[in-house]
């Protein structure tokens, strides 16, 4: 049958697909506007699977946060190219992608994630919209790690030069001051929240070498260990959340004694790097 521009016009509408991959749809299906969109979805299937392996080193980090929820969520979404990580849609998708994960605790993987209806899209899955938007940007998409935290989150997502993303669990109900601690995780690294997180081994390491230090330092043994815990502070405030200078501090507080200000108290955060998963992959086959 012949294919009107209406039809033409409309499906593109629907799709957000060229012209030409819309008239050749209708052309397949007999005019039938359903068809010609599950014929275009499998024909974007088709050729998703001959670009699967392509290398997705761009991406960002969706987010659902709030500190007035119960629950937090973070998801790693990985793409081809830098200009992608900007598009409206594929922020949109990021962030349904943290959303469902939040509100669906027994998700553990990528493709249970996938089979979750998108928030943003009635009557459609979150595979379903991947596979739309692939359509129509021509892009792998690649959903990475993903976490899900207790609780109301802060979260940061860090978008120029280094892709992070940040989720932290606290309590309290200023917002804004949580995004600015996130903030400050991004920037500056925190190895722990406190320093019973970090790991033990490494706190006892770094003890001895100050007892070391301090006893050919020539200093009284009765004090060396008084010494020793007063220069642990230093090590602690570099690597320590609650213990580092809070970066956006006017005055010397600590994110612990800024967080007390404003009344909230910090449980537990996240932090990731776009691709270090990737470099600890590597590590762990080289050993």
């Amino acid at each position: 049958m012949a294919v009107t521009a209406a039809a033409v016009k409309e499906l593109r509408e629907k799709t957000g697909l060229p012209m030409m991959d819309c008239k050749k749809a209708l052309t397949e299906c007999d005019g039938d506007q359903q068809a010609a969109v599950q014929w275009l979805r499998e024909r974007g299937a088709q050729v998703f699977e001959k670009r699967a392996g392509r290398t997705t080193a761009f991406g960002r980090f969706g987010l659902y946060i709030g500190l007035e929820k119960d629950t937090g969520a973070m998801v790693e979404l990985k793409c081809e190219s830098a200009p992608v990580t900007t598009n409206e849609e594929f922020i949109q998708y990021a962030n349904d992608l943290a959303e469902a994960l939040a509100n669906n605790p027994d998700i553990s993987d990528a493709d249970s994630l996938l089979a979750l209806n998108t928030p943003s899209q009635p009557g459609m899955t979150l595979g379903d919209v991947k596979n739309d938007l692939f359509n129509r940007i021509r892009e792998v998409f690649n959903v990475g790690r993903m976490i899900r935290l207790e609780g109301g989150c802060g979260g940061y997502s860090h978008n120029a030069g280094t892709v992070s993303g940040v989720l932290l669990a606290a309590d309290g109900n200023d917002d804004e001051a949580a995004r600015g601690i996130c903030q400050h995780i991004a920037a500056m690294r925190p190895a722990g929240l406190s320093p019973e997180d970090l790991p033990a081994d490494i706190v006892d390491n770094e003890r001895a070498i100050l007892r070391d230090a301090a006893l050919a330092e020539g200093k009284p043994e009765n004090i060396v260990d008084k010494m020793v815990e007063g220069r642990m502070r230093n090590f602690f405030a570099e690597r320590v959340l609650t213990s580092q200078e809070y970066v956006k501090a006017e005055n010397k507080e600590t994110v612990g004694e800024y967080a007390a200000s404003v009344g909230l108290t910090l449980k537990q955060f996240v932090h990731w790097e776009l691709g270090d998963d990737e470099e600890d992959s590597e590590e762990a086959s080289e050993e």
